[in-house]
């Protein structure tokens, strides 16, 4: 116990059997007591009794007192502020190692939304995520409602390191930072109450300018462009502010920085636009030759450039580069199924008709806006494949009904073909027809959607598809074949695919480890799923009643269902059988569906559901003892996107 700074110790006090004393004397005071006539026993009075009796005395005796030190002033006043305020360290930043810290400071002018009302307390709205990515190191702001001024204030903070082998810890200087060509990659995307996300803008910046600013700080207004079709138009201003920590010794001159940044730059791009210039003049004599084949070759589907999100034309062979992701993704056969997980969806076109949009758009736009066209998943799906060691290749061609589509080639050691979906994760392989065969001798069936195939390429060759047929099924897919396929020149490919060959290639980004929590997401999505489930059958008159244990039994099957989306490989269906018969009681019947679905939207979800008859059959099971279950299994991936597995399952007894 403590009081006033000094303790005691009172192990005596209960030796002493102190409570039944006193209860002794206060059962005497009370017995003594004349009558009721007579005042009441008072406070003061039975002190004194306790003190005549010695009890005090004895308690007193055997309590045992010790100093210590205060553990807090005596005086309560408060204290006097400073005459000056104290600036705070910034102990976040390693001062051995130069940063850069981006602040966004807001923004202004995003004039479509300038009818946007104020969003209420509470109130679910469209909002604004701001990515970034700088050399190697990515980050992202919090989601801030739309506004023609939304309020997207955070800072960012990456490190500056040197890039020679060796010299990644020591402390990068001016002269390093003026040759650094390393753009900040902004993209901003738009998230609706629906949870659909759309790219607004992206955007290379810069940051160099920096570098002959005061104390290393300066503030800066960018103008973002729209995208697609509206590549020309601006979608917003975003003021930025950007600062060096630790500041430079000696901070540059304006026109030593306008020397070696803008006057290189320029150059840079002269020689840029020079190399393009050359590539272009060397593609338009090989396609000539290309058609000077065959004039059929007209009709094929040769895809030599494509536009990006920012109306920039590239060479495809520019959108494949070599990804590794580390410990993210730990085989090639995951990596379909991350790939596969990323929604499809066509480049928006003003107005109708069936026309398609081209853009295929760079990897970090379509990272953060977790969805795009065929095109976009190819070439991310053949990064990663290359990044896993093997031979792989975009393949552009047609699949059902002459519809435009593009896949991944992979080739084997033993010359093997396996085609590789990349909007579903399915593998098909490929066993070319021989059209001199006999008309009796067997020929191998076509397995794979893909009707024709006009070009193959990859992050360092191009091969256009000069056989007599462009169908897959006769196709023959040996590159070295020069009757067969019509390369590019590797040399010319790349001077201007080749990472840093021209100033128009964007960073290639590394892949982001998921920061959601499978099992809390699990949980939360089957809590609402049972909620909407009881709702839909309150609305029927019907009672709910759930049967947890069954609920449990389900998990295996969604993890074999998984396993096998992403293995091929189909396992633990004999123990899940065994454990429904085990928890069913003879004379009811067991129902269970499983659905797959690629967002955690619980009413999205529970509408999709609803649409299946046998689903709505189980949702709505009516019968005698009918027990409902539900089990939810997320799969978290890299950029936090999710496989989500949910499986409705009832036993009733029936009464029919």
């Amino acid at each position: 116990m403590q009081s006033g700074g000094k303790t005691f110790q009172c192990d005596s006090v209960f030796q002493m059997d102190i409570h039944g004393k006193i209860r002794d004397v206060l059962a005497e005071s009370v017995r003594d007591d004349p009558g009721p006539a007579q005042r009441a026993l008072s406070e003061t009075d039975f002190l004194h009794t306790l003190h005549r009796r010695g009890i005090i005395d004895d308690v007193m005796k055997d309590l045992h007192f010790t100093q210590e030190a205060t553990t807090r002033p005596e005086t309560t006043s408060r204290p006097e502020p400073a005459a000056h305020p104290v600036e705070l360290k910034k102990t976040s930043i390693d001062p051995s190692r130069r940063c850069l810290y981006l602040q966004v400071l807001g923004g202004k002018a995003f004039l479509e939304h300038l009818q946007e009302p104020e969003p209420l307390p509470g109130q679910v709205c469209s909002t604004f995520t701001l990515y970034l990515h700088f050399r190697n190191q990515r980050f992202r702001s919090r989601p801030v409602p739309c506004a023609c001024e939304p309020d997207l204030k955070e800072g960012f903070l990456f490190q500056i390191h040197k890039d020679a082998a060796g010299e990644g810890s020591k402390m990068v200087d001016a002269t390093g930072m003026l040759s650094m060509c390393d753009p900040v990659h902004l993209v901003l995307i738009k998230t609706d109450t629906s949870g659909e996300t759309a790219l607004v803008s992206s955007y290379f910046l810069d940051w160099r300018a920096v570098l002959s600013s005061p104390g290393g700080k300066t503030c800066i207004a960018v103008e973002l462009m729209g995208v697609g079709s509206e590549c020309k138009l601006p979608a917003g201003v975003l003021t930025l502010s950007l600062e060096l920590f630790p500041p430079l010794s000696e901070t540059l001159s304006r026109d030593v920085v306008r020397t070696q940044v803008c006057s290189p730059l320029h150059l840079r791009l002269q020689r840029t636009a020079e190399k393009e210039r050359l590539f272009l003049v060397y593609a338009k004599q090989w396609w000539r030759e290309f058609l000077e084949i065959r004039p059929s070759h007209q009709s094929k589907l040769v895809k030599i450039f494509a536009q990006d999100e920012n109306g920039v034309n590239r060479p495809v062979c520019s959108y494949v580069r070599v990804l590794r992701a580390g410990r993210l993704l730990e085989s090639p056969r995951q990596a379909a199924c991350f790939v596969s997980l990323l929604a499809q969806q066509r480049a928006p076109v003003v107005g109708g008709g069936a026309g398609k949009q081209e853009q295929w758009c760079t990897l970090l736009a379509f990272l953060c806006t977790g969805k795009g066209d065929c095109e976009d998943h190819a070439a991310l799906l053949c990064s990663l494949l290359l990044g896993f060691g093997l031979d792989a290749y975009v393949c552009v061609g047609t699949k059902g009904r002459g519809t435009p589509h593009a896949w991944v080639l992979s080739r084997g050691a033993d010359g093997s073909v396996t085609f590789w979906e990349s909007l579903t994760a399915h593998r098909y392989l490929h066993r070319a027809v021989d059209p001199d065969a006999p008309p009796l001798a067997p020929q191998p069936r076509p397995s794979s959607p893909y009707r024709t195939v006009g070009c193959v390429f990859n992050h360092r060759c191009f091969l256009a598809n000069c056989q007599p047929s462009d169908a897959v099924e006769l196709s023959v897919f040996d590159f070295q074949n020069p009757s067969r396929w019509k390369a590019m020149s590797e040399e010319a490919l790349q001077s201007v695919c080749a990472p840093g060959s021209t100033a128009s290639l964007p960073p290639l980004p590394p892949l982001c480890a998921p920061s959601l929590d499978a099992a809390a997401a699990s949980n939360q999505l089957e809590l609402e799923m049972r909620r909407l489930v009881s709702e839909h059958r309150k609305d029927l008159d019907l009672a709910t009643v759930w049967d947890d244990h069954l609920s449990y039994l389900l998990s295996s099957a969604l993890w074999a269902y998984e396993l096998e989306r992403c293995a091929g490989v189909s396992c633990g269906n004999e123990e899940f059988q065994d454990a429904v018969r085990r928890a069913v009681p003879d004379g009811h019947t067991f129902k269970g569906f499983p659905i797959h679905f690629l967002h955690r939207n619980a009413r999205r979800a529970f509408s999709t559901c609803l649409r299946s008859p046998f689903c709505e059959e189980i949702i709505c099971c009516r019968g005698d003892h009918v027990r409902l279950a539900v089990r939810v299994r997320v799969c978290v991936y890299p950029e936090d996107v999710c496989a989500v597995w949910l499986m409705f399952a009832c036993k009733y007894r029936s009464v029919l």
